[in-house]
């Protein structure tokens, strides 16, 4: 990453977290998109505190998605699991050809209004990016380097942990960065089942015709996807380093 271009994301992080922390010192700036006498700054809920709740809900999907592809992409690729590599897939690929509108719609009779029907519509959105990259990560490695590892007398669990997973573990945290920034503009259709996201301050807009809330909403959101995926960036290039591919 050039140094311009940290500058832009630092200067981007400062800026997000200013308005965050004080709302109101950008009111001037969304006034003009405020329709009347309409604040400019939503105030229902802070900020902050949707914020925090979207990008805790996030996180949750993100980590319970991952858990489940690896550990399908895992045992694709081992000997005695290639049959759970057709219905693995079809899973993965149901959680992306499902819309997560219809996830919800589903769930909620179930698990009511909340944050649970999101986080289930979420982790079954999250799951074909990881498992493809982990599949894909596990089933390229060098034979020859799995073959060292044997001679060397580790297990097929020690060769797991200490030798495939590294060495796959940079591309498994692009299919992570992938979900998770996914995951963060998804989350947003959980306010329509009453989850304390963002989407709450753009549903307001959107039924008040106030654009100053819908840009709110939405700059946030944008802001943190871009956030978010700057930081696993930088994780998947230590990782790659680390495993000795790197430059």
């Amino acid at each position: 990453m050039s140094r311009a271009t940290r500058l832009a994301k630092l200067a981007l992080l400062a800026l997000l977290s200013a308005f965050l922390l004080t709302p109101q010192s950008f009111a001037d700036l969304f006034r003009p998109f405020a329709p009347g006498d309409t604040p400019p700054i939503y105030t229902q809920t802070p900020l902050l505190t949707l914020t925090i709740n979207q990008l805790l809900l996030v996180a949750a999907a993100t980590v319970a998605a991952s858990a489940l592809a690896v550990g399908f992409a895992v045992a694709a690729t081992r000997p005695a699991g290639r049959d759970i590599l057709p219905f693995a897939r079809a899973l993965a690929n149901l959680g992306q050809t499902f819309p997560p509108v219809a996830v919800l719609a589903l769930a909620v009779p179930i698990f009511g209004f909340g944050s649970v029907p999101t986080l289930i519509a979420l982790v079954l959105y999250g799951l074909l990016p990881v498992f493809e990259t982990t599949l894909t990560g596990l089933s390229g490695l060098d034979p020859a380097l799995m073959e060292a590892a044997r001679g060397m007398g580790l297990t097929e669990r020690q060769r797991l942990i200490q030798v495939e997973l590294p060495l796959a573990l940079p591309m498994i945290l692009s299919g992570i960065r992938l979900t998770a920034v996914i995951g963060l503009a998804t989350a947003t259709i959980g306010s329509t089942v009453a989850a304390s996201t963002l989407g709450e301050v753009i549903i307001s807009g959107l039924l008040t015709g106030n654009t100053a809330y819908v840009l709110q909403g939405g700059l946030v959101v944008s802001a943190l996807a871009i956030l978010i995926d700057t930081a696993f960036h930088a994780l998947e290039r230590a990782a790659t380093q680390r495993s000795g591919f790197g430059s």
